[in-house]
C-alpha cells in the first residue's frame, strides 16, 4: 500500500535512484524527474502527486525558478527544497515562495520521511478545505 506519491526533481540520477529505492521500502512511490521542466511536466500530467522534493542547484532552470512556476500552476503542491549547497538566503527565498520545508543533502531518511508525511498531511488538509468550500458554494447555488 503506497502512502505517499512523491515527485522527486534532481539532476543527479544516481541520487534519485538510490533515494527512490529507500523510499519504496517505506511505501512511498517516487516519480523521478531530472530537470525543473521535466518535473513541471510530470506534475501537470499527474494530479495524484502529493509532495515534491526539489533540488535547488540544477543546470538550466534551478530549483527556485522551478518552485516559482510550480506554485503558480499548482498552488496546493507541497514542496520540500533539497540541496547540498544551502545558503540561508536560498532557504528564506524558497519559504517565501511557498516551500513547505527545506533539507540539506545528504539527509537522514527518517528526517526525510517525517517531513514527507507532514507535507502530505498538509496537502490533504488543503484539498479537504477546497472540497468543503466547493460543497458550500454548490449548496448556495442550489438554494437560489
Amino acid at each position: 500500500m503506497i502512502t505517499t506519491k512523491l515527485l522527486m526533481i534532481d539532476d543527479e540520477e544516481s541520487f534519485v535512484s538510490a533515494v527512490s529505492k529507500r523510499l519504496a521500502l517505506r511505501d512511498i512511490e517516487v516519480v523521478p524527474a531530472h530537470s525543473g521542466q521535466e518535473g513541471l511536466n510530470k506534475l501537470d500530467e499527474d494530479p495524484s502527486i502529493e509532495v515534491v522534493l526539489l533540488d535547488v542547484k540544477m543546470p538550466g532552470m534551478d530549483g527556485i525558478e522551478t518552485l516559482r512556476l510550480m506554485k503558480a500552476a499548482h498552488p496546493v503542491a507541497e514542496v520540500i527544497m533539497l540541496t547540498g549547497h544551502a545558503t540561508f538566503e536560498t532557504a528564506i527565498e524558497g519559504m517565501k515562495l511557498g516551500a513547505f520545508d527545506y533539507l540539506m543533502k545528504p539527509c537522514e531518511i527518517d528526517d526525510l520521511t517525517t517531513k514527507l508525511d507532514a507535507a502530505r498531511k498538509r496537502h490533504q488538509e488543503h484539498l479537504d478545505k477546497i472540497l468543503e468550500a466547493s460543497g458550500k458554494e454548490l449548496r448556495g447555488q442550489r438554494a437560489r
